[in-house]
């Protein structure tokens, strides 16, 4: 069983997948869930409740809290290895920084690392860029986007 690790802007994009006219997708997102298979991190929890998600997915979030966990000392560790690399820093904005804006990237990509599982991300990979797939690369982590996993779990609707 594959161990999934969802950033912010996946839960977003599922904000366009209505439950009432996709219920199958929603069905599986649950189920995975429930399972353990899906999970992510607090920050990711934080970011939703503050950048505008709509209200479906915040009320989903708030269901399933226990999706969403706390770094693990071997996840800061992992952290730190992140930002030893000063291209990296980028991860982190100089805006969320002053406005005091959670910022959960590093810590989803420490999240897979240690689980031995999928960073699942809407972002692209974009050369010579600090973009969570660029960092999976680097430190050979799983980096997919939903449509990859639906198709790696075999997903037909």
């Amino acid at each position: 069983m594959s161990i999934y690790i969802f950033d912010t802007c996946s839960f977003r994009e599922l904000e366009h997948i209505y439950p009432s006219r996709f219920p199958s997708i929603w069905k599986s997102i649950e189920k995975m869930a429930l399972s353990g298979q899906l999970i992510s991190v607090k920050e990711v929890l934080n970011e939703i409740d503050r950048h505008g998600a709509s209200e479906f997915i915040k009320d989903w979030a708030k269901k399933h809290k226990d999706v969403y966990k706390k770094p693990t000392d071997e996840e800061l560790a992992f952290v730190r290895s992140i930002f030893a690399i000063p291209h990296f820093g980028a991860l982190i904005g100089s805006r969320s920084i002053l406005e005091g804006k959670p910022v959960a990237d590093p810590f989803v990509i420490a999240s897979a690392k240690i689980n031995n599982g999928y960073v699942v991300t809407q972002e692209e990979r974009k050369p010579n860029a600090s973009k969570i797939p660029n960092v999976c690369d680097h430190f050979k982590i799983k980096c997919i986007n939903l449509e990859q996993l639906m198709e790696k779990e075999g997903w037909s609707f």
